[in-house]
């Protein structure tokens, strides 16, 4: 089944890490299903995935379609009653031991990612968002290619006002560009704190 019942995709991105990406791709994925939208939340963070934490979702797991094999995503108990399903998938909802760091090469980060889109029983979704780790590596290279014969609807990208993260955010843009994806927007998190 994989995505083909998947209305809009939507990615998160942000070149430096710790701008808030997880946490922006929750709300986003938890406020359209609060406005009755089908959902499905796709962590493709490998090496440090955060989006179970922040769902509530730890040691929750996933099962497998008995006549096909493919994974089902976990549904995400925080939405209200009479909201749109929000379903999520995350290596950190695979692995038994939370505490056991993932050091994977290349090509086994791939193929995980191929299996989360491909190889997992999405159903109908009105959007499905995607949230990744930072920069411009194999995850992001991996989803492009692909997300190329899907109809993207684009990807938001995520800073903060610090020169630094916007210098990154700015060559990942550059990345947005070169892959012909659209950019929906650029959220500037954590700026409107104040120390009294």
């Amino acid at each position: 089944m994989g995505i083909e019942k998947v209305k809009h995709v939507v990615t998160i991105l942000s070149g430096k890490g710790g701008v808030g990406k997880s946490t922006i791709a929750c709300q986003l994925g938890l406020c359209l299903a609060e406005m009755g939208h089908n959902v499905g939340l796709l962590d493709v963070d490998i090496c440090g995935p955060s989006m179970p934490i922040i769902l509530g979702m730890q040691g929750q797991g996933i099962m497998r379609d008995k006549d096909t094999n493919m994974m089902l995503p976990a549904a995400v108990k925080t939405v209200n009653k009479g909201a749109g399903r929000c379903v999520a998938l995350s290596i950190a909802l695979i692995v038994e031991d939370q505490t056991a760091a993932i050091v994977w090469r290349g090509p086994r980060k791939t193929a995980l990612i191929k299996q989360f889109f491909n190889d997992t029983d999405w159903g109908e979704l009105d959007f499905l968002i995607v949230d990744t780790p930072p920069g411009t590596s194999d995850e992001h290279i991996t989803v492009l290619d692909v997300l190329k014969d899907v109809k993207q609807s684009g990807i938001v990208l995520i800073t903060t006002p610090q020169q630094v993260s916007v210098d990154d955010v700015r060559k990942e843009l550059t990345f947005v560009k070169k892959a012909g994806w659209k950019c929906l927007g650029v959220v500037e998190n954590m700026s409107g704190f104040v120390c009294g």
